[in-house]
This record gives C-alpha cells, sequence and structure tokens, in this order.
C-alpha cells in the first residue's frame, strides 16, 4: 500500500512538472513571436512594460492581493487593446501567417532594412525633384526589408526590371504615357514594376488628399516593409507615407534625410529577435566562456570570446 502511494504522488509530481514545463516552453514561445512581429527596439520598451504588468498581475494573484489584482487585470486588458490598434500591421501580418498555414514564418526574424546605396537615394531625390517642380502627380513603394506579396496589391501592374534612374522615373509619370496613373514598385537599386493600382486606405482622410496619398496610407496599412513617396499633381507637395500615417509637407532636404534615416543600418531598425540556431550558438558560447575561462586564464590561453573579436 506504501509503495502504491509513493508511486501516485511521484507520478502526480512528474505530471505536474511535465505541464509547468510546457507552460513555460508555451510562453516562452508566444514571447518570442510577439517579438518578431514587432522586429524593432523602439517599440520593444512597450511590449516589455505589458510583459511586466502581466507579471505582476499573476503574481498578486497569486499573492491574494485581491484589489490590486482587479486593478492590473483591468490595466492589462486595456493595454492589449492599446497596443492592437497602435501595431495593428503586425497583428494582422500575424492573423493573417495563421490563416494561410504559415506557422514556419511565424518564428523566422524580420530581415533588416534592406540600405540602398547613396547613388540610389540621390536618384529617387533628384526625381521627385523634378516631379514636384512641374507639379506631376507620382507614387513610389520603396520596399524596406523582405519582398512584398503581389496579392496585397488591386492590380500587380507591368514588369520593368530596370536600373533606377531619375530619368526613367520622371518618363513613368508623365501624363501622356500608359503607366503614369499607377504606382511604381522600387526594389533594392532596380525598379520592379510600374502602373500598380494600389487598395485605398479606410480611414478618414483630409479633402485635400488624392487617390495617390489614400492609396500610399492604404498600401502601408496592409503591408509593414514598405514605405510610399506621394508627389501632388495639384501643388506638387511632397509626403511620406508609413504604416498608413502620411508625413506632408516634406521639403526634399528632409526627403532625402528621412529615406538616408530609413535605408541605413541603424541601431533602432535592428530586428529584436535573432534566429533560433544563431541563439542557441550565442547562449552556448556565453556559457562556454563561463564555465572554461578560469581554466582558460590559468593556462595563459584566449577565450572564446577574444578569438572572435581577432
Amino acid at each position: 500500500m506504501g509503495d502504491w502511494w509513493k508511486q501516485w504522488l511521484t507520478t502526480l509530481w512528474a505530471q505536474s512538472l511535465l505541464v509547468q514545463t510546457l507552460d513555460i516552453l508555451l510562453v516562452l514561445a508566444l514571447t518570442y513571436m510577439i517579438l518578431v512581429i514587432i522586429s524593432e527596439r523602439r517599440t520593444l520598451w512597450m511590449v516589455r512594460g505589458f510583459i511586466v504588468l502581466m507579471l505582476a498581475s499573476a503574481i498578486s494573484g497569486r499573492l491574494e492581493l485581491h484589489l490590486l489584482n482587479f486593478v492590473l487585470e483591468k490595466l492589462v486588458i486595456g493595454c492589449a487593446v492599446a497596443m492592437a490598434v497602435a501595431l495593428q500591421s503586425e497583428f494582422r501580418r500575424f492573423l493573417e501567417q495563421l490563416g494561410r498555414g504559415e506557422f514556419k514564418q511565424l518564428f523566422q526574424p524580420s530581415r533588416l532594412a534592406v540600405p540602398k546605396s547613396d547613388s540610389v537615394i540621390d536618384e529617387i531625390v533628384d526625381a521627385v525633384k523634378e516631379l514636384s517642380k512641374n507639379r506631376i502627380g507620382a507614387l513610389l513603394i520603396l520596399e524596406t526589408t523582405s519582398p512584398i506579396d503581389e496579392r496585397d496589391f488591386s492590380v500587380p501592374g507591368v514588369k520593368l526590371n530596370a536600373e533606377v534612374s531619375k530619368e526613367l522615373i520622371q518618363t513613368i509619370f508623365q501624363p501622356k504615357t500608359l503607366l503614369h496613373d499607377g504606382a511604381t514598385l522600387i526594389r533594392g537599386s532596380r525598379i520592379v514594376s510600374s502602373g500598380i493600382i494600389l487598395p485605398l486606405s479606410g480611414r478618414t482622410a483630409s479633402r485635400q488628399l488624392g487617390t495617390r496619398h489614400r492609396a500610399a496610407m492604404g498600401i502601408t496599412e496592409r503591408v509593414e516593409n514598405c514605405i510610399c513617396v506621394v508627389v501632388s499633381e495639384e501643388t506638387g507637395s511632397i509626403s511620406l507615407a508609413e504604416r498608413g500615417t502620411l508625413n506632408r509637407p516634406l521639403t526634399i532636404t528632409k526627403l532625402k534625410e528621412s529615406l538616408e534615416d530609413r535605408f541605413s543600418p541603424t541601431v533602432d531598425r535592428e530586428a529584436v529577435a535573432p534566429g533560433l540556431l544563431s541563439l542557441g550558438r550565442q547562449i552556448s558560447r556565453q556559457i562556454q566562456n563561463k564555465a572554461l575561462l578560469p581554466i582558460l586564464r590559468l593556462l595563459g590561453l584566449p577565450s572564446t570570446a577574444s578569438r572572435d573579436k581577432k
């Protein structure tokens, strides 16, 4: 009887430990997925604050601090709604990948911003300057990281695959050409296609904004890995759309600074969630250094970290 009782307690404890371990692993996986979705350090602080609130709520519930737990639970719900609104494009991508069954992509970190050479940025800026001066309407889509899925466009447009040049951009948007009404997609240093028809934004916008501005807002709401440069046909003003927000009017100098800032490998654009393999290598390297460091120092041999630096 005593052996049966001990065996039952051991089985129950093992099952409880297994459930707790599974619970922790699922939370870690969900946290990693959130970091992959956010993909930028400037937003990471908001996520960290939200995680701190969740932990405080869980601890207050365990300690039976009922009033504090009630207040923290309401704060967590309010913050979750606020984050869903502020990060709607990221959560939309998350839900779309779930719906498509793309579970592997959920654990793949977003790539860093694809840097564009100064010559490409200069060509774009010079073309926009001439279009603005002559009051010729234009809409440019600039990819920032991974390629845009053509399913996000209403009409894909005409393939060009040409080198970026100010002369070609100006020619495309001349009023008498067949492609001037659509958008032009730029990937790296290549003009991929023109005459693209974009989905319009459903947001309430100013009456001064035309179809090009609403299309730029619509595509950047729908796709997070792009920005849009818009030139107004009526006023010649320059606008920059990102994440559904329109920044206008811009001067040529401000436009160039904005493009250089977005397409330079800065810390703010650094991905916050490394790949699983690289993360494992970093952890194993740290453990190895901490375990072998005293022995290596005693023998006078360089550590792994010092060898990596060399």
